[in-house]
């Protein structure tokens, strides 16, 4: 396998860091939906806009580019054999959880899609902020490769 991935390798890191853009795009974006939705009742016009584009936001950017992501990455961890380095462990436990807080903010745009508000304007703009730490780990560990 690795003699078929390894000539990719360039093409693979570039999809995987194209993807990984587009991601976090939308981890950054979606919060950010979910507060302009706040004000809003469940069958007010305005909320009918805000669920025509979270859905569209989930549907078109953030789930496709979380597959990439993925399979993207495995390919190159695979390529590289970077399932023996402790550097790759911990990137992949910060994406695990990365992926774990992608899931866990669309079910709460969803539950506000249905006229709950699980989550107050504060907190929707702190959880904003965990997708930019988590990036910054990641980068620091796939370049730095401090361990």
């Amino acid at each position: 396998m690795q003699e078929i991935l390894l000539p990719l390798y360039p093409w693979l890191k570039a999809g995987h860091i194209i993807f990984m853009v587009f991601w976090m795009a939308g981890l950054f974006i979606l919060p950010r939906q979910m507060i302009y939705l706040h004000p809003y009742g469940a069958e007010s016009p305005e909320s009918d806009v805000w669920a025509d584009r979270m859905g569209k936001l989930r549907k078109i950017i953030l789930t496709p580019s979380l597959i990439v992501v993925w399979v993207l990455g495995l390919a190159l961890m695979s390529a590289i054999g970077a399932h023996t380095q402790g550097w790759f462990h911990a990137k992949l436990l910060l994406v695990l959880i990365l992926t774990g807080y992608h899931g866990w903010m669309v079910a709460k745009a969803k539950a506000m899609l249905r006229g709950e508000r699980p989550l107050t304007d504060k907190q929707l703009r702190l959880w904003g902020e965990v997708p930019g730490i988590m990036l910054a780990l990641i980068v620091i560990l796939v370049v730095v490769k401090p361990f």
